[in-house]
């Protein structure tokens, strides 16, 4: 899925880590080692507590870029998890993503 967001890819990035924080399921956060200057890149990934224990399951990643006059060019794209519970996390993950596109796409 590709959209045009309102915002720097930082400031864009930082409401998506903000908006997933607020689910309390669903985990998105900056990879930096895989971002620069231009381009963010962020780890969306389902997130299970059992007391102490916290799981992160990888469902795909959020590539932000620069498209200038502070607009930004989202791409999201799946991983599916090489996990027993792979139909409801994929469900997770397709939920977050229109929950994304509907609150910060912006026409062109």
């Amino acid at each position: 899925m590709e959209f045009i967001a309102n915002g720097s890819p930082l400031v864009v990035s930082r409401a998506i880590e903000e908006y997933a924080r607020g689910q309390g399921h669903v985990a998105a956060i900056v990879v930096p080692w895989e971002s620069d200057a231009t381009a963010l890149s962020m780890a969306v990934t389902a997130v299970k507590s059992d007391g102490w224990a916290i799981e992160h399951t990888n469902l795909g990643t959020i590539h932000l870029v620069d498209a200038g006059a502070e607009r930004t060019a989202v791409q999201i794209a799946a991983e599916p998890p090489n996990h027993p519970e792979q139909e409801q996390l994929a469900a997770v993950f397709e939920r977050f993503v229109r929950q994304i596109q509907s609150r910060f796409h912006v026409e062109p």
